[in-house]
C-alpha cells in the first residue's frame, strides 16, 4: 500500500501528529504536499538515482519531504542534527546530494555547512530563510499537487559510522520499482508485531535514525497514526500514550531506564493499557531494566537485532525472551552463521563473528574495500559484532569487533574520535573505547600517551576533550580522559585497545550492555 492510496479512502485521517503542538498532518494533506515535493525535484532536473540530503530537527514537514524524494525516486540521506558543520559537509559530499534542506532551528550549523558542500546546487530552508537559502515552502508549494508521470519508489541512504574514520553510506541495491512495492519490513511489521491500519504508533526517537525513519515510514504505508515527539521525555512519553492511546512504539534501553526513574506514583497516574506491542533495539538491553518494564507493561515487549546495512534481522518476542534471557532473537530475515577467525563455521554455543546469508545484499557507498571486507567467500555478510547461537537457535551478543560504542542507542565508532586527537601537538598515541555507564549503557573514553608525561595533568586533559568539541558533535566526545606513559601496542603498530577496555569491565560477564 501506499499513502496515495489512503488519501483516497480515508483522505482526513491523521497520518502525523506532532505531540508538541498537536498539529494534524492528513492523509490528504501528506499525498499532495509529497506530491508538490516530488514535482519540485524533478523540476530541478534531480533525475530516478539522483541524490539529495537533509539536516532537520523532527518536525511538521519531515515525512512530505521523505515522501516526495520517495516517489520522485531519488535517494535520500538523513543525517543526525547532532553532527557538527564538518561531520555533516562530509556526509552530503559524499553522497553526491545535489539538494541540502535544513530548517531554521537548525540555522548556526546550516550556515557553517554550506560553504564546506561541493556538489550541491541549491539550498533551501523550512520554516524561514536566511542568506544562501531558498524558502522551502515557497518554493515547493508552487508545484502542483498531482503525482509525477513517472512516479516510483526511491530509497534511504543512510549512513552507518565507519570502524576506519569516516562515516559509510548504506547504499540500497534496489530503485525504481513500481509504488506502493512491498518490501521485507513491511511484511515483518504485519507478520510479528501485527501492524495495520489501525495502528498508532508513537516515535520518541529522532527520525534521522534508520528505524524511527523507516518504522514511520512504514506505518504510513498501512495508513495508521504517527504520533512524533520532538524530543523525548520519560513523563510526556507517558502522557502521550494515555492521551493518544497509543497501540505501537519503538524505544531504546535508555528511554525504558529514564521511565523506571520517574518516582512510582507518576508512573502509575498514567494509563499504558492501550499499548499492544512496544519494540526495542539499537542496543543491549540490561536483563533486570527488562524484567522491570515486562512487570510493568506485561509481555508486549519486543526486541529485535538489525543494522542499516538491512543483510539480516533477528527478533524476539516477550516469552521467547523469558525462556532465553539476554538473546536477541531468532533470525526472521537471513540465516546466521557463527564464523571464527579461520572462516570455519562454528557450533552452538561457541562465540565467534556473526555473518548472515540469504538475506538482503548491500554496499559501502563510495567504499568498496569496506564493502568487500563486509563478505566472506561464501557471500555472507556481517556488521562486526560478535556472539553465539544457542542450541535452539537463539542469538547472544557479547561483543563487538570493531569496538563500537553504543551510548543512549547511538552508534559511536572510536577510529573518527581517534583520528581527530591524535592531530592535537601534544597527543602521541590515542585510544578511544566504551566503557560502562548506567544511564547510556556505554560512554566514550580516551586514554592518551602524551608526547611528554610531565604535561599530563588535568588542564590537558580538558584542553583536549574541548579540541574535540569544536570539531566533532557532543555525543561523540570523550566524557573522561586519561593519561598512560605507553599504549600497549605491538611492534607490528597493533594496538591491544582490549587491554585497556578490559579494565573498565571486569565486574561485567559480558562486554556488550
Amino acid at each position: 500500500m501506499h499513502i496515495r492510496d489512503f488519501a483516497k479512502s480515508q483522505p482526513d485521517k491523521a497520518a502525523v501528529i506532532m505531540a508538541s503542538t498537536g498539529e494534524v498532518i492528513t492523509y490528504q494533506q501528506l499525498d499532495e504536499r509529497s506530491n508538490q515535493v516530488a514535482q519540485f525535484l524533478r523540476a530541478q532536473g534531480l533525475k530516478i538515482g539522483d541524490h539529495i540530503a537533509f539536516f532537520l530537527e523532527n518536525n511538521n514537514r519531515f515525512h512530505e519531504l521523505c515522501w516526495g524524494a520517495q516517489r520522485a525516486g531519488l535517494y535520500y540521506t538523513a543525517i543526525s542534527s547532532r553532527l557538527s558543520a564538518e561531520e555533516a559537509a562530509y556526509i552530503i559530499n559524499d553522497c553526491g546530494a545535489e539538494l541540502f534542506i535544513t530548517s531554521t532551528y537548525l540555522e548556526k550549523t546550516a550556515t557553517e555547512i554550506k560553504p564546506l558542500l561541493r556538489t550541491v546546487r541549491q539550498c533551501l530552508m523550512m520554516n524561514g530563510t536566511t542568506e544562501g537559502f531558498s524558502s522551502y515552502e515557497q518554493e515547493t508549494e508552487r508545484y502542483p499537487i498531482t503525482p509525477l508521470e513517472d512516479e516510483c519508489e526511491g530509497a534511504d541512504m543512510l549512513y552507518s559510522s565507519g570502524t576506519t574514520g569516516r562515516p559509510k553510506g548504506v547504499k540500497p541495491v534496489e530503485i525504481g520499482n513500481p509504488i506502493g512495492s512491498e518490501d521485507n519490513l513491511y511484511n515483518i511489521l504485519k507478520a510479528l508485531y501485527s501492524f495495520d491500519n489501525d495502528v498508532v504508533y508513537l516515535s520518541p526517537a529522532p527520525l534521522y535514525h534508520a528505524a524511527p525513519l523507516r518504522y514511520n515510514m512504514r506505518v504510513q504505508r498501512f495508513g495508521g497514526t504517527c504520533v512524533i515527539m520532538e524530543k523525548f521525555d520519560p513523563e510526556t512519553y507517558l502522557e502521550l500514550v494515555q492521551k493518544y492511546k497509543i497501540t505501537h512504539t519503538q524505544l531504546v534501553p535508555t528511554m525504558f531506564v529514564r521511565m523506571l526513574k520517574l518516582p512510582e506514583e507518576i508512573r502509575n497516574q498514567y494509563d499504558v493499557s492501550s499499548l499492544k506491542v512496544a519494540i526495542h533495539a539499537a542496543a543491549p538491553c540490561p536483563e533486570k531494566i527488562k524484567r522491570q518494564m515486562l512487570e510493568w507493561w506485561g509481555p508486549i515487549i519486543y526486541e529485535y537485532y538489525g543494522g542499516t546495512e538491512g543483510n539480516g534481522y533477528c527478533t524476539t518476542g516477550p516469552q521467547e525472551w523469558l525462556e532465553h534471557p539476554g538473546t536477541v532473537g531468532k533470525a526472521v530475515i537471513g540465516v546466521i552463521h557463527i564464523v571464527n577467525d579461520f572462516g570455519q563455521e562454528l557450533p552452538p554455543n561457541e562465540t565467534g563473528t556473526i555473518y548472515f546469508s540469504d538475506g538482503k545484499d548491500f554496499e559501502y557507498h563510495n567504499d568498496p574495500e569496506k564493502t568487500a571486507e563486509s563478505y566472506n567467500e561464501k557471500g555472507w555478510s556481517t556488521l562486526g559484532d560478535i556472539g553465539y547461537l544457542d542450541e535452539d537457535g537463539y542469538l547472544y551478543l557479547t561483543d563487538r569487533k570493531s569496538f563500537m560504542i553504543i551510548s543512549g542507542g547511538v552508534n559511536i565508532y572510536p577510529q573518527e574520535i581517534e583520528d581527530h586527537l591524535i592531530n592535537h601537538p601534544a597527543v602521541y598515541d590515542v585510544a578511544v573505547f566504551g566503557i560502562p555507564n548506567a544511564d547510556f549503557g556505554e560512554e566514550v573514553k580516551a586514554v592518551v600517551q602524551p608526547v611528554n608525561m610531565s604535561i599530563a595533568n588535568d588542564r590537558l586533559a580538558e584542553e583536549l576533550i574541548t579540541y574535540c568539541r569544536d570539531h566533532l558533535s557532543p555525543i561523540k566526545c570523550p566524557k573522561s580522559l586519561n593519561f598512560m606513559e605507553q599504549l600497549p601496542r605491538h611492534p607490528t603498530g597493533k594496538l591491544y585497545k582490549r587491554l585497556l577496555r578490559d579494565r573498565y569491565w571486569k565486574d561485567h560477564e559480558s562486554k556488550i550492555i
